[in-house]
């Protein structure tokens, strides 16, 4: 082929193929621009543009769209060699270009021109004015060349196939925009029939066309390899500005097109629900003064959660990127909130509007019962935290007795306080069960120290919110070590953790793997053994026990707490009697500091920075005085302390008011079916009078109905935690499980290795060893600590055979949803249909409480709100997820059919008994 730059005149002798019928092309060869054979790509497209006129980023669009449609030409099959080597210019016919007969028909598969048909295409015109002699001659403009390839598809009946009308638009408007005659608008433009017969009959273009593509030699190898070089730089800048506007302005979006188990998602926050804006919120009587309220809401109890310091955490920023804004504050309640968390306000010292605000200015609170708080330690909330944020100060690091800044944790109260939504309207409560997302609160200030290390500006500004805008080089950089040593331990144990789990089976053989936890619940048993048997130890500078680490895969629902203190067995599966025991070992799971090295004198081994007096100031307030030993000799028993919340009818609307009739008809229907295990409503006789009442000390506590797991036949996961999983503990700490026996005279079984046991006597005697200890440092008298292990109650194992659950008394149940132990069943409505019918999947975080269902109303495959997360039965590949049965506790048993596991009653006979039911449920 001739350069284009030295190309002679028409040569009338080359020849075109009969199997290229774009009259174009054939121009194109006809006059020497390509060959008639394999034309490269570039070459293609670089000529074609040359002859469009077009200049700048109209001739690279043209260039871009000329590509493409050569690249499908000869067909799909042959798109790689396409890429490779080129169009082949004699193939195209049979291609997807090639119309079969739904086209002009102009030129025949043998090559030659039909005049008829040119005379054809002719009779849709008009005649023109040419703009160059003056002369009249014959032409088409673009509504007449549509109106011909309109009547070219319906000459071609069912031969026509769909995408031809989009051919269409790559051919003769085309060539009406290139050899078109005249300027202006395209009405205004006209293609000249005699351009048209020249081009099919003599492959001859006019000579202003080829003027164009003379003017504009083909680039060089190099040149083009250069301007490849820097448009492909500024598509990848393109696309990173693209990228970087996507995660900063919708990163819920990009997050979700992302892989789940990729890295790139672990560097995005995990997406959260918006908080509506509230109405009114109210805090519920519930016998605590406001005072007491607060200081539950804020005590520490000796937890450093988070793993960076108090003011840290006070300076951190949220793990957004904005790219003409600052991100808002971690500590920011706002933020906080989208975690589940319930607002509170600095002091409840403050005007009333403030405490109104906060749902603490109650108008419907009649009088204030006395404080308990007042006796102790007051708590602080001087940056506005949310309820279960608490301050710790006055620390020491157990091994090195060390003066440490102050910790930022969690309490028994970011777990245990609920709230419900309304219609705008917030109803909050102490004891029941929290909607947080402890793990996206995890995930989330994981990312933050990662975002203010590697982010541009974020340390700078971290560093001035810590040191001072004055502080030196060295100062800050002495910082940004010291969070860097914090955030690679994040990412190297979250990287040991996941492999870990991935080597290990569950109880029944399963691979090992998270369950997603979500809004309301918690793998507490997991994460407590993790953080003692594994992190902790880890901490301490012993490797070798991340073996110890074990999935969460057993979540449950935030237990209420309201009365528990007179129960001989608080947890869902009755297994820890000893109520400082129990809360003790929540505090270590909540990552208090502990000491577990040998590296240090032997009487710092076991140190912590959990409060025990704390923790028994929160037994005391939670219990109350003694409902055995009433100041009036003459009255009934009744629970003191902490009571469990009232349904709200008197805030809210019409909704939820009580209807009595059916409340009559619920309570015999209580009586029969469900009173045999959780026992008489608390404020009867019956309750009272029960034998499950046992002689404890001086006083009595309640063993409630446990009921064994191959009766209940709910999800066995949370019951086998403590039974089935195995902990290692090295030898130089001593951990004797005898030692059980001899200091509570339990007749329990014990460990037959010194260093491998079961979970459960592991715990219960490193827990007793870190409390003692605090005692003994404190040098606790002996009646203190008679009273504050409260000593008739033993930290023994349950002695009953085998796993089982508790079944507990059911006031306040109404406010505690979703049901069963694994917030499994989204409603007390579902609770009571048959178990087969329980909804498998729904959704949890900020959505509104149903009073006529009880709990939340589902529908059939609803889709979460963006944030929200979904409990679900089973996973995608449709097998059961690890710790998400909904199934047991069902009434289903007909009349006459034998009792069978997992069916606790008979059948209800129709909606409206269970709506009794409920309606009675509401009351207690």
């Amino acid at each position: 082929m001739n350069d284009p730059a030295s190309k002679p005149r028409f040569d009338p002798s080359i020849q075109v193929s009969p199997d290229n019928p774009c009259p174009f092309l054939r121009g194109l060869v006809g006059e020497g621009f390509v060959d008639g054979g394999t034309v490269p790509l570039i070459t293609l497209s670089q000529t074609i543009a040359n002859a469009s006129g077009e200049s700048g980023l109209k001739k690279v669009s043209a260039r871009i769209q000329v590509r493409g449609v050569a690249l499908i030409a000869n067909g799909f099959a042959h798109i790689l060699k396409s890429i490779w080597s080129g169009a082949q210019l004699d193939a195209l016919r049979g291609g997807p270009l090639d119309k079969r007969g739904a086209g002009s028909r102009i030129l025949g598969v043998d090559g030659k021109v039909n005049e008829d048909e040119i005379a054809r295409l002719a009779s849709f015109g008009r005649t023109y004015v040419d703009p160059n002699t003056g002369s009249s001659e014959p032409g088409l403009n673009a509504a007449e060349i549509k109106t011909f390839m309109h009547d070219n598809l319906k000459r071609a009946g069912s031969a026509a196939r769909w995408y031809y009308p989009l051919l269409m638009k790559f051919e003769w408007p085309i060539l009406l925009k290139i050899v078109g005659k005249g300027k202006g608008k395209d009405e205004d433009r006209y293609l000249s029939v005699a351009d048209v017969r020249t081009l099919f009959n003599e492959r001859k273009f006019p000579d202003r066309i080829s003027q164009r593509v003379l003017s504009q030699p083909l680039l060089s190898a190099c040149q083009l390899r250069f301007r490849w070089a820097f448009a492909l730089a500024g598509l990848v800048i393109g696309l990173g500005l693209a990228a970087l506007v996507a995660v900063a302005e919708f990163p819920n979006e990009v997050r979700a097109m992302l892989p789940q188990k990729g890295i790139l998602v672990k560097l995005l926050p995990p997406p959260l629900p918006a908080v509506p804006e509230t109405k009114a919120a109210f805090w519920l009587e519930q016998n605590w003064s406001l005072k007491d309220r607060h200081w539950f809401h804020h005590v520490s109890q000796g937890t450093a959660t988070f793993p960076v310091p108090y003011d840290w955490f006070m300076a951190l920023e949220q793990p957004r990127l904005h790219l003409f804004s600052r991100p808002g504050m971690m500590k920011d309640s706002a933020y906080l909130e989208r975690f589940g968390f319930i607002p509170s306000p600095q002091s409840i010292q403050a005007d009333a509007t403030t405490l109104r605000r906060f749902g603490y200015a109650n108008v419907y609170e009649t009088k204030q019962v006395p404080d308990w708080s007042t006796r102790w330690t007051p708590a602080e909330n001087v940056d506005g935290l949310p309820v279960g944020f608490a301050w710790m100060t006055g620390v020491t690091d157990p091994a090195t007795g060390h003066r440490e800044q102050d910790k930022i944790g969690l309490t028994c109260a970011a777990c245990h306080t609920g709230q419900i939504h309304y219609q705008g309207i917030d109803v909050r409560f102490d004891g029941g069960p929290a909607m947080t997302d402890l793990k996206k609160l995890e995930l989330s200030t994981g990312l933050s120290i990662a975002y203010t290390l590697y982010v541009p500006f974020r340390f700078q500004r971290f560093a001035d919110r810590v040191l001072g805008p004055e502080a030196g080089k060295a100062d800050r950089d002495a910082l940004k070590q010291k969070l860097s040593v914090i955030g690679n331990f994040l990412i190297d144990w979250a990287k040991i953790q996941e492999k870990t789990i991935e080597g290990k089976k569950t109880w029944d053989g399963k691979q090992q793997k998270d369950t997603e936890e979500g809004f309301g619940r918690l793998d507490a048993l997991n994460r407590i053994g993790n953080q003692v048997f594994s992190q902790d130890l880890a901490l301490s500078g012993i490797s070798g026990f991340e073996k110890n680490l074990h999935a969460q895969d057993a979540p449950v629902s935030f237990p209420a707490i309201w009365t528990v203190p007179w129960f001989k067995f608080a947890q869902y599966d009755a297994s820890i009697e000893q109520p400082l025991i129990r809360n003790a070992g929540e505090a270590l799971g909540v990552t208090a500091l502990l000491n577990l090295s040998g590296a240090y004198p032997e009487d710092r081994l076991w140190r912590s920075s959990v409060h025990i007096k704390t923790l028994g100031w929160i037994e005391d307030m939670l219990r109350g005085p003694d409902p055995f030993k009433p100041a009036d000799s003459s009255a009934d028993p009744k629970f003191g302390g902490l009571l469990a919340p009232q349904w709200p009818s008197h805030i809210l609307g019409d909704a939820w008011r009580i209807d009595q009739k059916k409340v009559d008809n619920g309570r015999k229907i209580y009586t029969e079916m469900c009173s045999g295990c959780h026992l008489p409503a608390v404020d009867t006789k019956a309750f009272w009078s029960s034998g499950h009442w046992e002689p404890n000390g001086d006083s009595k506590v309640l063993n409630a109905v446990t009921i064994p797991l191959d009766e209940i036949k709910t999800d066995p996961e949370q019951s086998l935690v403590l039974s089935n999983r195995i902990v290692d503990l090295p030898g130089f700490l001593k951990v004797n499980t005898a030692d059980l026996q001899t200091w509570w005279q339990c007749d329990i079984p014990t460990a037959s290795s010194p260093t491998e046991m079961v979970y459960a006597l592991g715990l219960m005697t490193v827990v007793d060893l870190v409390a003692r200890k605090w005692m003994d440092d404190d040098k606790t008298p002996e009646a203190e600590r008679a009273k504050l292990w409260n000593l008739a109650r033993k930290n023994c194992l349950n002695p009953a055979p085998g796993p089982r659950y508790r079944a507990r008394p059911l006031n306040g149940i109404w406010a505690t949803a979703p049901y069963l132990h694994n917030g499994s069943v989204p409603s007390l409505y579902w609770l009571l249909k048959p178990q087969n019918e329980r909804p498998q999947k729904f959704c949890m975080g900020r959505r509104d409480y149903d009073p006529v269902t009880v709990g939340f109303a589902v529908t059939a495959d609803e889709r979460c709100k963006t944030g929200e997360t979904q409990f679900s039965m089973t996973g995608s590949d449709g097998k059961p997820i690890q710790g998400n049965s909904v199934l047991g506790h069902s009434f289903e048993r007909k009349e006459g059919e034998p009792k069978r596991p997992g069916v606790i009653g008979r059948v209800f006979k129709d909606d409206n008994e269970r709506y009794d039911l409920i309606e009675y449920l509401k009351t207690l």
